[in-house]
C-alpha cells in the first residue's frame, strides 16, 4: 500500500465527518505484476485518451515552455468513452444563459452539487468551447453560420453544440488526437495498462517535521505495454505528477453504454494509492438505450437525449406517454427522473422495455441529424422512420468518483484527476446531459496551468509488498450481481447480498492466476464493485440517480457526501456533511470585509437564515442549511428564474448591500446574480433601486426576510451616524461608537458606523484596555490600574475613563493615551482640553444628543463617543420587489 492504515477516525472527527464503516470484502493492496524492465523519466503521465486526458496533455505542454508528457492509453488513442458521445457540449454561449445553465445544473444534481464548482464549469465553459474550435473542431452550424445550438433533457435553454450531427465525440476525439500527435513534446503510448502507481514519501511533510510515509505522494506509474506500443512489457514512469483521466466502470454492470476499455482503472488506482472516492452511489443509468434482448451483454447502443431534444417522446408497451405528468419538462425532464419513470412503466406493464417514437421526424430529420443513431437502429433490425424503437434504462455514467479539488487535486500529493473519473462536484447525485465533456475541458485546463505553475516537489518510489489478483472467471457473475442487486432499483437486502458475494468471490483466492490485463481489469472491477456498494449502502435515503426501494424519499437530515477509502485493503466508508466550512470562505461578505471579519459575518448571515429555516412540517428542529420556505416550494417551480429589485422606502445612508448579498448568496449557494446599483455609504433617497438580484424565485423569496431585517438594520444605522458625523462637521472631532451593539452582530454593526462616516473603537474586550471605575476601586487607585495593565500588555491601546477632572492627571502619569470624559458638561469638557494640552486624545461619552453633539465637538476633543448608533437606531425601510 501507498498509504499508512493507522487509525483515523480522529482524523474524520476534526472535519466533522462521522465514524468510519468497514466492510469484510478483502482486496488486493496491490496488483501483482512483473518487476519493472523499463524506466523513463518526464513531468507528467496522463493515464487515459478521452476528451479529459488529451485536453490535460495539450494545455500542460501549452502551459509551459519545456513540460513533457508521457500519456497511457489502455487502447488506441481515439478508442475511449468520448468517441461514442452523441448529443454534444453543453456551455452557455450568451452571457444571458449563464445563470440558467448553473440552475439547471444543480436541478439536475438533486441537492448534492458543488455551486462552487457548477460556477466555475459554466462561467470557463464558453472559453473551453472556444479552444475546441481554435483545434478545428467542426461543429454543426446553421445556415447564418453560427453554432447550431440544440436542447437535451433537463435544459430549459438551446445551449449544446454538436458535431456530425449525431457525432459529436468522434469529432472532438479527432481533433484533439490529430493536436496532440502534433504536439512533439508528448509522447503517446499505446495498448498499454496501468496496473498500479508509484509512490513514495511526501517530501514536503518531511520539510515541515511531520511524518513523511503519511501520506505519501504519487510520483508514477508501473505501464505494461501489450505488445504493440513503443515499448515493451512492464516498465515504470517516474513523474512529478500523475493525471488520472481513465473514464468510467460501466463494465461492471451488465449492460452499459460504455466500451470494454471503461473497467474503472483509474477508481481502483487511486483507492490502493490511498485517496478517497466519493459521491460514488450516484451511478447514472441512460434511461433510452436500444433493447437488443434480455440476454444482451456489455455495451449496447446508446439513443441520445437529443432525439428527446428534437421532439421525441416515449410510450410503454400500451402506447401511453408516461412522461406527461411526470415532471414539467416531460421527456426532457433529467435523466434520474425520467430512468426512474422507465423503470416503472415497465414494472406496471411487465414488460422489459419501452419505446421511443419519433416516426414523425420523417427520413431527412434522421439522416441529417442522427445518422449515426440511425445506422446502429437499421443494423439492429429497427428503422426508426417507420419503427417503434425498443429502449430500456443502462449503465451510463459516474457521476462521483475520486475526491478533487477545483484544480484537480486528490488528497495525495502528485495525484490528479479528471473527467469521468473525477468527483468535481460539478454533477452532485445526477449528470445534467452534455456537461461531461465540458467539464473534462474546463478541468483539464485548470490541472494543466496549477501544475505548470506550482509543479510538485519530485520525490522517488519506496518499495512495495507483493500484490494479489482476482481470477478474470468472476467477471460475469460480478456483472450479474452488480446489476441486478446495485442497478437502477437497489435496497438494504440486495446491498447485503451483493456485498456478502463480492466477499466470496474476493476470498476465493488467485494464486495461480497469470499477471495481466485480464486478472488486472478483474481485480479493479472487483474493487470498484465493492466499493461502490459500500457507498450505496450507506446512503440510505433516494436521491437523484441512487434509488433505494426500502428508502423512497430524501432525507429530512441533513444532506451529506458518502466518501469510500481502503482500509487494510477493505473499503471504509464516512460522511461529511455538503458544502462546510469553507463555503463561509468565499463571497461577497469577504471581498467587502477581509477573511477574518468577512466569515464572522458570513457565519452571522447564516445564522439568521437558519433561525427562518430552522423548523419543518409540526416544528420539527432541523439541522443547519436543510429547511426550506414552504411556502414558496409548495407554489414556485424548482427551476423558475426571477429578478427581484432592492429598493429604498425612505431616504437615508444605505450600508449592510454585501450582507444583503450574502443572504442571497448562501441561500442560493452562489448560484445567483446580482448587480449593485448603489455602494455602502452612499446617501439614497425613497423610490431608489438598490441592488438587483437574479435568481431562482425560491432562492430569493427565502433568503427575503434575512437579507431585508440585516439591510434595513445596518442602513438605519449608518443613517444615524451620518446625522451625528453632519451635526459635527467643521470640527476635528470624529465619531465613534462602542461596544453596545445586539448580540452577535457586532462586526455588521460597527461596519455600518464606518459607512455613515464614523469610526470604530475597540471591538473586544482583548483588542484594547479600557480602565473604568469598577477597574479603579479593584486596583486600588487609577495610577495602579493603568499600570497593571501597562507590565501585562505593554502594546494593547490603552484608554481610562474619567467622571472627575482631577482624575485625568493620575491617568496621564501612569499613561494613559485616551481619556475617556464620562458625563462631562460643555464646560468642563473644555477645561479638560485645556488640562491635557494633547498630551492624549480625549473621547466625550454620555448625556449626548444631536442638538449638544456641535458644542461638544467645539470644545477641542477628538472623539464623541455614541452607544445608541449601533443599540437604538431605527431601521431604515427598504424593500424587495419581484418583476412581474
Amino acid at each position: 500500500m501507498c498509504r499508512s492504515h493507522c487509525d483515523c477516525q480522529w482524523y474524520h472527527a476534526e472535519r466533522g465527518e462521522r465514524p468510519v464503516t468497514e466492510t469484510a470484502i478483502p482486496l488486493p493492496d496491490r496488483l501483482a505484476a512483473p518487476a519493472a524492465g523499463w524506466t523513463v523519466d518526464t513531468d507528467v503521465v496522463v493515464v487515459g485518451s478521452g476528451i479529459a486526458g488529451l485536453s490535460t496533455a495539450l494545455r500542460y505542454t501549452r502551459s509551459t515552455p519545456q513540460g513533457r508528457v508521457v500519456l497511457v492509453t489502455k487502447d488506441t488513442i481515439s478508442n475511449g468513452s468520448t468517441r461514442w458521445a452523441q448529443g454534444g457540449i453543453a456551455a452557455a454561449v450568451a452571457p444571458s444563459d449563464a445563470l440558467t445553465h448553473m440552475v439547471d445544473t444543480m436541478a439536475a444534481g438533486a441537492g448534492m452539487c458543488d455551486a462552487e464548482a457548477v460556477r466555475t464549469l459554466v462561467n470557463e465553459g464558453p472559453d473551453a468551447l472556444r479552444w475546441l474550435l481554435d483545434l478545428g473542431t467542426a461543429f454543426d452550424r446553421g445556415d447564418d453560420g453560427a453554432l447550431a445550438l440544440t436542447r437535451e433533457g433537463g435544459h430549459h435553454a438551446a445551449r449544446i453544440a454538436h458535431a456530425g450531427g449525431d457525432a459529436t465525440g468522434a469529432e472532438i476525439e479527432r481533433a484533439l488526437t490529430a493536436a496532440v500527435r502534433a504536439e512533439p513534446r508528448i509522447e503517446v503510448i499505446e495498448h498499454a495498462f496501468v496496473p498500479d502507481l508509484l509512490c513514495g514519501p511526501n517530501p514536503e511533510h518531511a520539510m515541515r517535521g511531520e511524518p513523511a510515509e503519511r501520506p505519501h505522494a504519487v510520483c508514477g506509474a508501473t505501464v505494461h505495454v501489450m505488445g504493440e506500443g513503443r515499448r515493451d512489457g512492464v516498465g515504470a514512469v517516474r513523474a512529478r505528477a500523475v493525471v488520472l483521466a481513465t473514464g468510467g466502470m460501466g463494465q461492471v454492470f451488465g449492460a452499459t453504454t460504455n466500451p470494454a476499455v471503461s473497467t474503472g482503472d483509474g477508481l481502483a488506482l487511486a483507492l490502493r494509492a490511498g485517496a478517497g472516492v466519493r459521491d460514488l452511489e450516484f451511478v447514472q443509468f441512460h434511461p433510452t438505450v436500444l433493447w437488443l434482448g434480455s440476454e444482451a451483454r456489455g455495451q449496447q447502443p446508446l439513443i441520445s437525449e437529443a432525439v428527446r431534444g428534437e421532439g421525441a417522446f416515449l410510450v410503454d408497451s400500451s402506447g401511453r406517454r408516461f412522461m406527461l405528468g411526470e415532471h414539467e419538462l416531460a421527456d426532457l425532464a433529467p435523466r434520474d427522473v425520467v430512468a426512474k419513470a422507465v423503470a416503472r412503466a415497465m414494472e406496471a406493464t411487465g414488460s422489459s422495455h419501452v419505446y421511443l417514437d419519433a416516426r414523425h421526424f420523417g427520413s431527412d430529420t434522421w439522416r441529417g441529424r442522427f445518422p449515426t443513431i440511425l445506422a446502429s437502429c437499421l443494423e439492429h433490425g429497427i428503422d426508426p422512420v417507420h419503427d417503434l424503437v425498443p429502449v430500456a434504462p443502462a449503465a451510463h455514467y459516474a457521476s462521483g468518483g475520486v475526491q478533487v479539488d477545483l484544480n484537480g487535486r486528490t488528497s495525495l500529493r502528485g495525484l490528479y484527476a479528471v473527467g469521468e473519473v473525477a468527483r468535481t462536484g460539478v454533477h452532485g447525485a445526477n449528470r445534467l446531459a452534455s456537461n461531461s465533456l465540458l467539464e473534462g475541458v474546463v478541468f483539464a485546463d485548470r490541472i494543466a496551468r496549477t501544475i505548470a505553475e506550482e509543479p510538485p516537489t519530485r520525490t522517488w518510489p519506496a518499495e512495495f509488498d507483493a500484490g494479489g489478483l482476482v481470477d478474470p472467471s468472476i467477471v460475469p457473475e460480478l456483472r450479474a450481481i452488480m446489476s441486478r442487486h446495485v442497478g437502477v432499483l437497489r435496497d438494504g437486502a440486495g446491498l447485503a447480498a451483493a456485498a456478502e458475494r463480492l466477499a466470496e468471490l474476493a476470498g476465493s483466492g488467485a494464486r495461480s492466476v497469470e499477471a495481466g490485463v485480464p486478472a488486472w481489469e478483474a481485480t479493479n472491477m472487483l474493487t470498484v464493485a465493492a466499493v461502490l456498494t459500500r457507498a450505496a449502502t450507506a446512503r440510505t435515503e433516494t436521491r437523484g440517480a441512487h434509488w433505494r426501494a426500502d428508502h423512497p424519499g430524501s432525507t429530512q437530515g441533513r444532506r451529506e457526501h458518502v466518501t469510500v477509502e481502503l482500509r487494510r485493503g477493505r473499503p471504509s466508508s464516512y460522511t461529511i456533511p455538503r458544502g462546510g466550512p469553507k463555503r463561509l470562505r468565499s463571497g461577497p461578505l469577504v471581498a467587502a470585509l477581509g477573511e477574518e471579519a468577512g466569515v464572522l459575518a458570513a457565519r452571522t448571515v447564516m445564522e439568521a437564515l437558519h433561525e427562518d429555516v430552522a423548523f419543518g412540517p409540526g416544528q420539527c428542529r432541523l439541522p443547519a442549511g436543510i429547511g426550506v420556505d414552504v411556502t414558496s416550494v409548495a407554489t414556485i417551480p424548482e427551476t423558475q428564474i426571477r429578478t427581484g429589485h432592492i429598493v429604498a422606502r425612505a431616504g437615508g445612508v444605505v450600508a449592510g448591500l454585501p450582507v444583503a448579498e450574502a443572504a442571497f448568496w448562501q441561500v442560493a449557494e452562489g448560484v445567483v446574480e446580482v448587480r449593485r446599483e448603489a455602494a455602502d455609504g452612499d446617501e439614497v433617497k425613497r423610490g431608489d433601486t438598490l441592488m438587483r438580484v437574479t435568481g431562482r424565485t425560491r432562492d430569493l423569496l427565502t433568503a427575503e426576510r434575512t437579507a431585508l431585517n440585516l439591510l434595513t438594520h445596518l442602513s438605519g444605522v449608518a443613517t444615524a451616524t451620518r446625522g451625528w458625523v453632519t451635526a459635527v462637521a467643521g470640527t476635528r472631532a470624529r465619531i465613534r461608537d462602542t461596544r453596545k451593539t445586539h448580540a452577535g452582530l457586532r462586526v455588521l454593526e460597527k461596519y455600518a458606523v464606518r459607512c455613515g462616516g464614523g469610526v470604530n473603537h475597540r471591538f473586544g474586550l482583548g483588542d484594547a484596555a479600557l480602565v473604568k471605575d469598577n477597574h479603579i476601586v479593584a486596583a486600588g487607585g487609577v495610577a495602579e490600574a493603568v499600570r497593571a495593565v501597562r507590565e501585562a500588555h505593554p502594546d494593547v491601546p490603552l484608554e481610562v475613563e474619567v467622571d472627575r477632572l482631577d482624575q485625568i492627571e493620575p491617568a496621564l502619569a501612569a499613561g494613559a493615551e485616551e481619556i475617556l470624559l464620562d458625563n462631562f458638561t460643555v464646560a468642563e469638557l473644555r477645561e479638560a482640553v485645556t488640562l491635557v494640552a494633547g498630551r492624549a486624545r480625549l473621547e466625550a461619552s454620555g448625556g449626548l444628543t444631536l442638538t449638544t453633539a456641535p458644542q461638544v465637538a467645539a470644545t477641542g476633543v477628538d472623539y464623541l463617543a455614541v452607544g445608541a448608533l449601533t443599540h437604538s437606531s431605527p431601521a431604515l425601510d427598504i424593500a424587495l420587489d419581484l418583476e412581474n
